[in-house]
């Protein structure tokens, strides 16, 4: 061992061990005199804004969610008698929570994103057998008390907290703006009250399930719109999501058809080609056209354009034209405006852009320049009878306001108001007049036209009998994808509305697309024009030509109801009105569904269970 211990490699150990020391010793002295940085806060939690309707009914609340996860290596009990007592209260079969058991990783999820009353029950159940190697993480979450009611407007929340479509998405630095780190109270996002009435969206939603299923339809549009302030009231389309289970729905029931589809309206056209050239001058309303089955035009080179016609209408007046969707008569109309003139009227109307509603993903629609290599002595008249020219259902609905308008057309929206936490008001829509794109001259004659096509033409089916209406029937074949060209099976079958006529307060709009058996317009979407039509009227309580009148003395006595309390189970709702439970909407804790209109006739749950935080409340109203 002396031999080892040499007096240089003692001195060579010890010089070593003392320039570590050393550095170790400068190193500590630094850290020492350093000022010590203070710890960042982490960013405070927002809660993010409800979505309502306008009369602030809930559509889309913050709720909590829970994952449940266990910790395998620690679990004691015996994996068969663990999975059969949790797999009740997880609503999952017992070989499947033991085959994720069995997993390698010593941490797994059981389930992710059970509600409020599955981790009650859950939780329960842990206790009671000290299952304490099972952890709860609590995440923020989004409930959808009315499911897929008006499901591509509200949109849809991720488990990320973003908004992934619809005004979840758009609205999202309203509905849940970034925290900043200088703010020390928790922020609170604003609610949004959009402008669809729930009751009249779930009672239009029900004509249009019914005309789906009819029709064999694939997809289906309705649009309803206070035509005086461009507030859209009611918005459809089908097929649609159930926004609770999003993940698991089909790519279709997602799309938003009424701002993201573009097709070619066909006859519906009609219309907008008719004011346009009636407002330049090119026609009067006097003048005679006459339709032989068929459009024929030749060019200065001889190149011949031809369309056909359905009829041999004979002598027709602009109003004929359109009572009897005549595409002889249009094609010789079109002849009567300079084509450069007649694209740039049709862009003034708003088609080839966005309307700029608040929605996500809007498309522009196509519209062709008269100087593109598509363009062709063809165009102008195939454009003046809706095709070669693809819309939305948007760009129609707001290029109608103008003829409800006198003219002018409003700006579509969604949003009917928004509002801070406490309730004041940090939005309220206003109507928003576009410029004057028609005189009011032609705005009127077109009306007139459309209620003469109500009356006597093609929209005959969508008349109503005690309030004047003014509508305009397309059925448009489709493109063939696959061989190009047009369909001969595939079709487009739309219907616009406007009324009442003298008054104009509505404009609704639906489209039917490859509809199986009958595809005219006139025989099945008018109908459904007058079906709903007729609920818009009741529920707005529109005043009617034929209602019945009588005499009363002017005192009303008007029973006051009982007050609707909740306490700690769910109380007996029957026989309360709908004024009755306004209060109870107010309540943050638990959410309710009203189906209806009049007074509560069923529940669910029954009365007498017990309250539970998040719970829903569906009440049925006749």
């Amino acid at each position: 061992m002396s031999e080892f211990f040499k007096k240089k490699r003692c001195i060579f150990f010890f010089v070593c061990c003392g320039i570590v020391l050393t550095l170790i010793v400068v190193r500590y002295a630094r850290l020492a005199i350093q000022p010590v940085k203070p710890i960042s806060k982490a960013a405070p939690a927002v809660e993010r804004g409800a979505i309502v309707d306008r009369s602030g009914f809930p559509l889309a609340v913050q709720t909590n969610f829970y994952h449940v996860g266990v910790s395998t290596k620690n679990v004691k009990f015996n994996k068969e008698s663990f999975a059969e007592n949790i797999a009740p209260a997880l609503e999952m079969e017992t070989s499947e929570i033991i085959s994720i058991l069995n997993s390698s990783r010593s941490f797994v999820y059981l389930r992710k994103k059970i509600s409020q009353s599955m981790y009650e029950d859950v939780k329960k159940v842990t206790s009671e057998n000290n299952y304490n190697f099972v952890s709860f993480e609590k995440i923020p979450g989004r409930n959808y008390p009315n499911h897929a009611l008006a499901s591509q407007l509200i949109g849809y929340m991720g488990d990320d907290g973003k908004g992934l479509a619809g005004i979840e998405f758009s609205q999202q630095s309203i509905l849940q703006p970034e925290p900043a780190e200088k703010d020390e109270e928790q922020k609170q996002g604003k609610n949004i009250y959009l402008t669809i009435d729930a009751n009249l969206q779930y009672k239009l939603e029900q004509i249009a399930y019914k005309t789906i299923n009819n029709t064999k339809a694939e997809n289906m549009m309705l649009i309803a719109a206070d035509s005086r302030t461009g507030e859209i009231l009611s918005y459809i389309s089908l097929p649609n999501a159930d926004l609770n289970e999003y993940g698991s729905s089909s790519i279709e029931s997602k799309v938003d058809r009424p701002a993201m589809a573009a097709y070619e309206p066909g006859s519906v056209f009609k219309i907008f080609t008719v004011g346009i050239v009636y407002d330049e001058g090119g026609i009067k309303s006097s003048d005679s056209f006459f339709c032989d089955g068929l459009y024929e035009h030749r060019t200065a080179g001889q190149e011949a354009v031809r369309i056909k016609c359905l009829e041999h209408h004979g002598w027709c007046t602009p109003r004929d034209a359109l009572r009897y969707s005549c595409n002889d008569v249009l094609g010789q109309i079109s002849d009567r405006i300079n084509e450069d003139v007649f694209m740039e009227r049709i862009r003034l109307l708003g088609f080839g852009s966005k309307t700029n509603i608040e929605l996500p993903a809007e498309t522009t629609g196509s519209v062709k320049e008269t100087t593109s290599k598509t363009w062709s002595n063809r165009s102008k008249p195939t454009i003046a009878i809706g095709q070669e020219i693809s819309v939305s259902a948007l760009q129609m609905v707001q290029a109608a306001s103008a003829i409800a308008n006198g003219g002018v057309p409003v700006q579509l929206s969604v949003i009917h108001k928004i509002t801070n936490k406490d309730g004041t008001v940090y939005y309220e829509h206003t109507p928003e007049y576009k410029n004057r794109v028609l005189s009011k001259e032609a705005a009127d004659y077109l009306l007139s036209c459309m209620e003469t096509t109500a009356t006597s033409g093609t929209g005959a089916r969508a008349k109503l009998e005690d309030i004047t209406i003014g509508v305009k029937t397309g059925t448009a074949q489709m493109a063939d994808k696959n061989k190009g060209g047009y369909s001969d099976t595939d079709f487009l079958s739309n219907c616009m509305a406007i009324f009442p006529v003298e008054n104009p307060q509505i404009i609704l709009y639906i489209v039917v697309e490859k509809a199986k058996g009958e595809t005219y317009a006139g025989r099945i979407v008018a109908p459904v024009i007058a079906e709903a039509a007729d609920v818009i009227i009741d529920h707005m309580g529109m005043s009617r030509g034929g209602a019945a009148s009588f005499e009363h003395n002017g005192i009303i006595t008007i029973n006051q109801g009982q007050a609707v309390t909740i306490e700690n189970t769910v109380p007996d709702f029957t026989g309360k009105s709908k004024k009755d439970l306004m209060p109870l909407l107010e309540r943050k804790d638990i959410h309710f569904n009203i189906n209806g209109s009049g007074w509560v006739t069923s529940q669910s749950p029954e009365p007498g269970t017990p309250i539970a935080e998040n719970m829903i409340i569906e009440l049925n109203l006749e």
